[in-house]
């Protein structure tokens, strides 16, 4: 693992270097940070799959350096994915598209559908210019863990392994990219992120697909995703609390005590942009060793709020009846 200055161009030239001898270089964008490979090099892809621990039938995303690249990489451009194009990229939306044979089969765990977006964090598009070809980068860590928003998180979870970071600061929205695609000139939202519903609707009319089971379409499909190591339960109100050797996740600053052992709020005021920059970051820092839970207050579903409880339902999908000291219960 080797950690250098994202906005250096000598580092950017030995990022392009790692990338064409099919080597892996994580990197920031303005969600979370990737872990990057030549897309076009199935061994360097499935580098990721490897480093990542992620099954293969889980497809990645594919980033891009300038708009006009995608005619290269899809069969066809449907209007509606050039008005979303023209009104989000460069930024954090995913478009799916059926795929050109230039892209290899494990890229898109052999569908015939391919992810693609156009980040706007200034290293990301840096690095994708000067290499001059599309990378296939999904978040840059270990399969099913939470996404990193700062290059150190990246170097904890990577530490032993084959990695080059190129740190460009805390990501923005600390949220991964909405995933849509274009089904009868509708827009489908297969993965709530960064541009919320009501956003996409100035577009045109939106709708959530429907995940099908034992079925990934796209990435963030599976039903249990960006968990933390200890057990997470969503709460409505903080007298559900039961165990004081816990951490607590509040949307704002709750009123009262709380008695938990760590507790981190994502916003004081509950603003909604603000808890989103902080989510993955503050459920990174609670999830310690020394818990035995971790709870999570439930987020409004609106705009933001739908993706931060989209991935927080997916967590507490790991949380299940567990055994507790009953000394320890309040």
């Amino acid at each position: 693992m080797e950690l250098i200055d994202g906005f250096n161009p000598l580092s950017v030239e030995r990022a392009v270097t790692i990338l064409k001898t099919g080597g892996l270089v994580a990197f920031p964008t303005e969600t979370v940070y990737g872990l990057g490979a030549d897309a076009l090099n199935p061994y360097a892809v499935a580098k990721i799959f490897e480093t990542k621990k992620r099954p293969r039938f889980d497809p990645l995303i594919v980033h891009l350096g300038e708009k006009e690249w995608v005619e290269q990489y899809v069969e066809y451009i449907p209007a509606v994915a050039e008005d979303l194009i023209d009104k989000f990229w460069p930024g954090p939306l995913t478009i799916i598209f059926q795929k050109q044979r230039v892209i290899p089969d494990i890229v898109t765990a052999g569908l015939k559908t391919i992810g693609l977006r156009m980040p706007s964090h200034p290293v990301a598009l840096n690095l994708i210019r000067s290499f001059h070809g599309p990378i296939a980068a999904p978040s840059a860590n270990p399969f099913g863990y939470m996404s990193p928003t700062k290059a150190f998180h990246v170097a904890r979870m990577f530490k032993n392994r084959e990695v080059t970071i190129l740190d460009g600061g805390d990501s923005t929205y600390g949220i991964e990219s909405t995933i849509v695609s274009i089904q009868n000139s509708i827009i489908c939202v297969h993965r709530h992120g960064a541009i919320c519903m009501e956003e996409l609707s100035r577009i045109g009319h939106v709708i959530e697909q429907v995940e099908k089971k034992g079925i990934c379409g796209a990435p963030g499909e599976l039903p249990y995703h960006y968990a933390p190591h200890k057990p997470l339960k969503i709460i409505d109100s903080t007298h559900e609390i039961e165990v004081a050797n816990s951490s607590f996740l509040a949307f704002k600053k709750p009123p009262h005590p709380v008695s938990t052992k760590y507790m981190l709020w994502l916003s004081k005021s509950g603003d909604i942009g603000e808890a989103a920059a902080n989510f993955f970051s503050y459920l990174i820092e609670l999830d310690r060793e020394d818990i035995d839970i971790i709870y999570a207050e439930r987020i409004p579903e609106a705009g933001l709020g739908k993706a931060m409880m989209e991935r927080l339902k997916k967590a507490s999908k790991k949380y299940r009846s567990i055994n507790i000291d009953k000394s320890k219960i309040l």
